[in-house]
């Protein structure tokens, strides 16, 4: 079971990101009584979805290895730099991109570098969770628990 956690925390992530971004928050826009009131929503929500994809990186992050060990498993060497670049783009978007957003600082452009970064995010969540899924991936894994 443990060798299927990593899919699971990938699932997540990617999961809460398209739900977020591609169903939730564009039904906010159609049905909320202004676009103004639909935004602060909307930035409460990518908030949130921030902190859902920095702790699914960090417990991928952890899962990256053996205990003891010092390489990675197979699915952790694959996905890696999509982990780091996914956690990367999360808190880029938090921190530098969504104050500008809410503060209505030329919203054209901080509008459209945020859903670029999202979109990137996205893929990232979409690679890992390709690579955990991968024949082999958790080749290691299953050897060391059916030993056990």
């Amino acid at each position: 079971m443990s060798h299927r956690f990593p899919a699971l925390v990938a699932a997540l992530w990617w999961g809460s990101l398209t739900t977020i971004g591609f169903l939730v928050v564009p039904m906010l826009f159609a049905h909320l009584p202004s676009p103004t009131m639909a935004g602060n929503m909307a930035a409460k929500l990518f908030a949130a979805q921030t902190w859902v994809a920095v702790v699914c990186c960090v417990v991928l992050l952890l899962l990256s290895r053996p205990r003891h060990g010092v390489a990675q498993y197979p699915w952790a060497r694959a996905a890696m730099l999509f982990v780091l670049g996914g956690l990367l783009l999360a808190l880029l978007n938090q921190f530098g991109v969504a104050p500008r957003i809410v503060a209505r600082q030329d919203l054209r452009l901080w509008h459209s570098v945020g859903t670029v970064m999202y979109a990137a995010q996205w893929g990232c969540a979409l690679a890992v969770l390709w690579q955990t899924l991968r024949p082999g991936a958790h080749a290691a894994e299953e050897e060391r628990s059916a030993s056990d």
